[in-house]
């Protein structure tokens, strides 16, 4: 049997399913990020298993030089350097199968819950006030959602707004990205022309830092609603703020943040999240979009399809050998 390395804490099926494709996996969730190099070191893995505590980088890759694959257990990749992989020869594989409906149902629900103002009026009702009027909201029905991306995510919400009589339009800068019968394609330009929505969701990487910026929120038609599930560090957090106190952005609903160590933050940082915390008008959670006991499972189910059928083309091509 081939072994991996596995870092971070999963859901118990992944050992087994290793196990029925030939790979035994060294079970170490509790190695901390400076413990791993050493680790990777000490035995010859030929696959390596991440979620986000750590960074793979050249450095990291250097202490494994039998590394085959690095599996990320998620979506995301913006913790593995690419570029890095690829100089060193090593497999990344991804799992944003295992969580999209995931994200895509809590879309949904973000969106649900700043048109009808679930979040204020459920705080209100708790501290014994009762403000119907206040808390009259809009439908979904007959608005414009724009959605920033178009891969998994993205097709996964546009899914679930098909039953709400809405139009759903999409831009992705892949030119592979295929249209179906949920989004219509169409350019950044015609999204800021028609939406009411702005739905985010574009993988973080140095090119699309900041890619939601002042510029981008200004050239919106009209004020938009804002929705995040994708990664805190695509949307510039202080323009964000400008627009929703200048009124262009109408109410924002953030999943993810651009530092999400709340301990942490710089002072520009705290000054941003107490604005956004205290605005009735905005809705916050912990990058719990794509976290349900199901997506816990089925991301390893993803993953290990891919690992298998990695490992089945690199025999049969003779990669490694």
């Amino acid at each position: 049997m081939s072994l991996c390395l596995v870092v971070d804490e999963m859901h118990p099926s992944l050992l087994p399913l290793l196990a029925d494709i030939g790979v035994a996996a060294d079970y170490q969730p509790d190695l901390t990020a400076a413990e791993i190099p050493a680790a990777l070191a000490a035995r010859p893995y030929e696959g390596l298993v991440v979620r986000s505590k750590l960074r793979v980088t050249a450095a990291l890759l250097a202490h494994g030089p039998q590394l085959r694959y690095v599996a990320r257990a998620g979506a995301g990749t913006d913790n593995i350097d690419e570029p890095a992989m690829a100089a060193a020869g090593v497999a990344l594989l991804n799992a944003p199968e295992g969580n999209r409906d995931a994200v895509g149902e809590f879309a949904v629900g973000l969106l649900l819950a700043l048109f009808r103002n679930i979040v204020r009026a459920d705080g209100e009702v708790r501290r014994g006030e009762w403000h119907r009027e206040a808390n009259r909201g809009e439908e979904v029905g007959g608005k414009t959602i724009g959605l920033l991306g178009y891969g998994h995510m993205g097709r996964a919400f546009a899914l679930r707004l098909g039953t709400f009589g809405c139009t759903v339009l999409a831009h992705d800068i892949d030119p592979g990205i295929e249209p179906d019968a949920n989004a219509e394609l169409v350019s950044l330009a015609e999204i800021q022309a028609r939406a009411d929505v702005l739905s985010l969701h574009i993988p973080y990487s140095s090119a699309n830092h900041h890619f939601v910026n002042d510029v981008l929120l200004a050239g919106f038609a009209r004020p938009i609603w804002l929705l995040n599930t994708a990664r805190g560090e695509v949307l510039d957090h202080a323009a964000l703020v400008g627009a929703l106190q200048a009124g262009r952005v109408r109410g924002a609903a953030l999943d993810v943040l651009d530092n999400e160590k709340l301990g942490t933050l710089t002072a520009a940082q705290q000054a941003r999240f107490d604005f956004l915390q205290r605005a009735p008008n905005v809705v916050l959670t912990p990058h719990v979009g794509g976290w349900t006991h199901e997506s816990y499972a089925r991301i390893n189910e993803v993953l290990v399809e891919k690992i298998r059928a990695f490992r089945a083309g690199a025999e049969t091509a003779g990669v490694g050998s």
